[in-house]
């Protein structure tokens, strides 16, 4: 990773624009942030060399696909050591109802965003997938009525 000396005014320009489109065409890019585009192909391309830029997707809405009910489980596994941390994990990411899967401190040891179908599905998901997991000592579920997203986030000033 780089130190956040070596990206300059227009690197955080670009990181700020592909945020909030990663789909921008490199040469509106360099009009925005005031380079040719030779120039702005040469900077994405080293962000991405860097690992500033690690890739791109598409944003999905769960309710478009029929997953209109979302929640974060706090998780908490026993014991917490690696040879539980880690098939406990490969099992949360080939859950197709796994948005997104944090390992925290506290008194959980994971917080994983789901969105399912219904409130059955949601409780279908803790009671099969979740608690029947021998690792599993306790979930907490909290249902997620609204979502607001933050960023793009940049270097510190």
């Amino acid at each position: 990773m780089p130190d956040t000396e070596t990206l300059d005014s227009v690197d955080v320009a670009i990181l700020r624009i592909l945020q909030a489109d990663g789909r921008t065409a490199n040469k509106d890019l360099a009009a925005q942030v005031g380079v040719a585009p030779s120039t702005c192909l040469d900077r994405v391309a080293r962000l991405r060399r860097l690992g500033v830029i690690t890739g791109y997707a598409a944003t999905v809405a769960p309710e478009a696909v029929g997953r209109s009910v979302q929640a974060l489980l706090s998780v908490q596994v026993q014991p917490h050591a690696r040879p539980v941390v880690d098939p406990f994990v490969q099992h949360v990411l080939s859950l197709p109802e796994t948005v997104a899967l944090h390992h925290v401190t506290g008194a959980s040891d994971f917080i994983v965003h789901v969105a399912c179908s219904s409130t059955a599905d949601l409780q279908r998901l803790v009671l099969d997938e979740y608690t029947t997991r021998r690792e599993v000592g306790r979930v907490e579920t909290h249902l997620i009525f609204s979502t607001w997203t933050g960023g793009p986030v940049l270097p510190p000033r």
